[in-house]
């Protein structure tokens, strides 16, 4: 029996990303990935704006509300997708659990823009026995899992150095990028900032930073958001170089056969291997994922215990600079 799901906010990541694009080769929203997968059924959406709520039933057939209310009244969803802007999340929350309490909350990164709130999110949840996941969608794309079992099986040899460029803030951007570590390389143990620069919007940070984790280091560094996106890392091992570009569009591994004892008897290959991703189709990916974790399966998602440590990391570091 497949899950029924509401999507809460029709924005990009809601429905936006993939509006224009063909859906046999992009699914860059919840709203076509719930749409298109066999074990969800996507019964309705809900936004403020009524327009986004008009496209919402062209293209999927299905009710969109502007009213919250109202459609919890008149729908019951077990999946409820809460993807409006960080800080309304806590609230819409709240709002939801007053008429229905579903089997699932899927949520946007981060949890909340308020530490506190966040934790509240995952308090509630445990509390009323509603999973929890996030939408660190990264963790359920082949080529990151196909990295961490790299790492996992020493391929990509310790120590293990990182250098990652974000931009366009550490809460909003940022955090993507110390949840991907995280998964890969564990628990992030330590940090030092290096410069605080800016805000993004006046309201998000921008610092570089270095930071320890239990299988390596990082240097986090800040872009600029409003020249051209940039979120990538590279990898340095003893066994050679990861570069993850683009967001994690283009990804290579050169491999070293360089030893100790013959430091200089190979540098990297020079082709290198193309590590192959499917980040067309991230959403589906996730999709795919919480599917597993609703069946109690095992699946690469972020749950909200998860998602809550790698906010609590991004504050740590934004107390630093305030």
């Amino acid at each position: 029996m497949s899950e029924k799901c509401l999507i809460i906010g029709l924005g990009q990541i809601g429905m936006g990303y993939d509006i224009d694009l063909n859906p046999s080769q992009y699914v860059l929203s919840h709203a076509r990935s719930f749409f298109l997968h066999p074990d969800f059924e996507l019964i309705g959406g809900v936004d403020l704006d009524a327009s986004k709520c008009s496209i919402f039933e062209d293209l999927y057939k299905s009710p969109a509300y502007t009213s919250l209310d109202q459609a919890l009244r008149e729908l019951s969803p077990s999946i409820i997708v809460i993807s409006t802007p960080s800080g309304s999340h806590f609230s819409i929350l709240e709002n939801v659990l007053k008429f229905h309490e579903p089997l699932a909350f899927v949520c946007e990164k981060p949890l909340d823009n308020s530490l506190e709130k966040a934790s509240r999110i995952v308090e509630i949840c445990e509390e009323k026995n509603i999973q929890l996941y996030v939408n660190y969608m990264r963790r359920s794309e082949k080529s990151v899992i196909h990295i961490k079992d790299m790492i996992d099986k020493d391929i990509i040899e310790e120590p293990i150095k990182c250098v990652a460029w974000y931009s366009k803030g550490l809460r909003n951007n940022g955090s993507h990028l110390i949840n991907l570590l995280e998964y890969w390389m564990g628990d992030l143990k330590s940090h030092k900032i290096i410069n605080k620069n800016r805000c993004w919007d006046k309201t998000d940070p921008e610092p570089d930073f270095e930071s320890t984790f239990e299988k390596g280091s990082a240097i986090f560094l800040s872009g600029w958001e409003e020249y051209f996106p940039h979120l990538s890392i590279e990898i340095l091992s003893p066994s050679g170089r990861l570069s993850y570009y683009n967001g994690g569009n283009e990804i290579k591994w050169n491999c070293s056969n360089a030893t100790l004892e013959m430091p200089r008897n190979e540098f990297l290959e020079k082709e290198g291997i193309e590590i192959e991703n499917d980040f067309n189709r991230y959403q589906l990916n996730f999709a795919n994922n919480l599917s597993l974790a609703l069946k109690g399966k095992e699946c690469n998602i972020s749950n909200g215990i998860d998602a809550l440590e790698s906010l609590k990391n991004v504050y740590k570091i934004m107390e630093e600079i305030a």
